[in-house]
């Protein structure tokens, strides 16, 4: 009885008491699981890249000294060509995202609503361009639209077209996989109810479907844009059309004109 009262006395820290003892099994372990990833990130990420951008706005490519030197971010972006490269990168990763989307949305209607042969290879199948490395597939782009090869007819070969539709193979997989996983989720009582109040299919979708599908669209464009934008192998086996992009550009400045500086703004 004094147990149980001790137990149920207002003012005890016995609660307290315990929930202190469960962590102690823990012991220090947490702390290490917690800083091990951590510092992992600051010297392997954040130490290099913000070491790389100093070397943009600072007298010293080895330390954090000397004077803040805005001159090289200045004459970057006061260059037309800085600009063209940048609305290339942006342009090309917007067709990308664009036709990703416009074939992603039917695919992923294909493979997650309707009933077809085979329908667990074919969603597997569609996955696989998005972890092929991309030196591979911008080479069998290259063999495919070579003069020589079987599209070369297309002309093709080292255009910006051509590095759109690498970037689109590799990224319609991302649409297929974030639409198709909540479309096959979606409750279609609310489609045939819309249909038996005299809705088109059209309309159906686009008043009911559509809108329940928007947030997956969104958030899967958004990363297609990212990893357009990012492109950087495709890029360099395809040609380099036109100005390149960002990515190619640091490239091109540190490997062939060893302006560091310039490549830290890009």
């Amino acid at each position: 009885m004094s147990a149980l009262t001790e137990v149920a006395a207002p003012g005890t820290d016995l609660p307290r008491r315990r929930a202190r003892g469960r962590g102690d099994g823990l012991g220090p372990w947490w702390l290490v699981a917690a800083v091990l990833p951590v510092a992992f990130l600051l010297v392997f990420f954040a130490w290099p890249v913000a070491a790389m951008l100093w070397r943009g706005i600072g007298g010293d490519a080895d330390a954090f000294t000397g004077a803040v030197d805005l001159t090289a971010f200045g004459e970057t972006l006061a260059r037309e060509r800085t600009w063209r490269i940048l609305g290339q990168t942006l342009g090309m990763a917007a067709a990308g995202t664009v036709v990703s989307v416009a074939l992603g949305l039917p695919t992923a209607f294909v493979l997650h609503r309707r009933r077809v042969p085979g329908r667990a290879v074919l969603r597997a199948l569609v996955l696989v361009p998005f972890v092929l490395p991309t030196v591979v597939v911008g080479v069998a782009f290259r063999a495919l639209l070579a003069p020589g090869g079987p599209l070369g007819f297309t002309g093709l070969d080292q255009t910006t077209t051509a590095v759109v539709l690498a970037m689109v193979f590799f990224n319609v997989s991302v649409v297929v996989r974030q639409v198709g996983a909540l479309w096959n989720a979606l409750d279609p009582r609310q489609t045939e109810a819309a249909r038996t109040l005299g809705a088109s299919p059209w309309r159906a979708f686009r008043s009911v479907t559509l809108p329940q599908l928007a947030p997956a669209i969104a958030a899967s464009a958004a990363l297609v844009f990212l990893f357009c934008a990012s492109a950087f192998g495709i890029v360099q086996t395809l040609g380099r059309p036109g100005y390149g992009t960002l990515e190619s550009e640091i490239w091109v400045q540190t490997s062939v004109y060893l302006d560091l500086r310039t490549a830290a703004v890009f």
